[in-house]
């Protein structure tokens, strides 16, 4: 899969063609799902363009991205953040959780607290649960939560710098996660990318090694080359291009 992230947490000072209303979302996608992605990572907005988890917003941008697929005659998985910092608190955050609709699959990051919590509610109601890894610690705390069988993906998301520290090579980083990740008998589907300078490296290694991946202006906003993006969808057309490489 080539899962396409639109917007994440920012606005306009990100990129200045970056998503942020839910019409701009919608207008966005179909380019890049026509560029080649056949799945979305969102970070639902409502009509202020603020993020928002609440159960009605994330019902009418579900339907509405949903059909953009259907035109576009993509089967298109539509995910979801379910991020600590739109709403701090977990009973808040889960009881919004449970009365999600049309989602496909919802990525839950394990160096937050209570992500047991958020992924066991996620099973209950019946939607996928991506369990976003970003450094190779995180993984002893995704085996110790015992929810490794309900897993439908682990998403390694590593980014350079603060607050983990990684440095290097990002390719090292990430087959230091999928051995920790093998050593404990997680055999689920793995999406691997990275933000910033680790964005095409680990788009590279996740293609020559079969995984899934990731790109969208919430990971970079350059092309390969270095050049600014115009849109999401350049950077879609960028990623099919070192797919067919691969």
């Amino acid at each position: 899969m080539l899962q396409v992230t639109p917007n994440g947490p920012f606005g306009r000072e990100r990129h200045p063609a970056l998503p942020v209303l839910l019409h701009e979302v919608l207008h966005d996608l179909g380019e890049c799902v026509r560029a080649g992605a056949d799945g979305v990572h969102l970070h639902a907005r409502d009509a202020a363009g603020a993020e928002s988890l609440d159960p009605t917003v994330v019902a009418q941008t579900c339907a509405a991205v949903r059909e953009v697929g259907r035109e576009c005659g993509v089967d298109l998985e539509v995910g979801l953040t379910t991020g600590a910092w739109i709403v701090p608190d977990v009973t808040q955050r889960v009881a919004m959780v449970r009365e999600w609709e049309g989602v496909d699959c919802a990525t839950v990051n394990v160096g937050e607290p209570g992500f047991e919590t958020v992924m066991a509610t996620l099973v209950d109601a019946g939607i996928g649960v991506d369990a976003g890894v970003w450094a190779p610690a995180e993984v002893d705390a995704l085996v110790a939560s015992g929810l490794l069988p309900h897993l439908t993906r682990v998403s390694v998301e590593l980014s350079p710098g603060e607050p983990y520290r990684l440095t290097g090579d990002p390719r090292q980083v990430a087959a230091d996660v999928w051995q920790r990740l093998d050593a404990a008998g997680v055999a689920c589907a793995r999406l691997t990318h990275g933000d910033g300078t680790f964005t095409w490296p680990l788009v590279r290694e996740a293609f020559a090694l079969g995984h899934h991946t990731r790109v969208g202006f919430e990971d970079s906003v350059q092309l390969p080359d270095g050049r600014i993006a115009t849109g999401n969808a350049d950077l879609v057309r960028a990623a099919v291009d070192l797919r067919a490489a691969a």
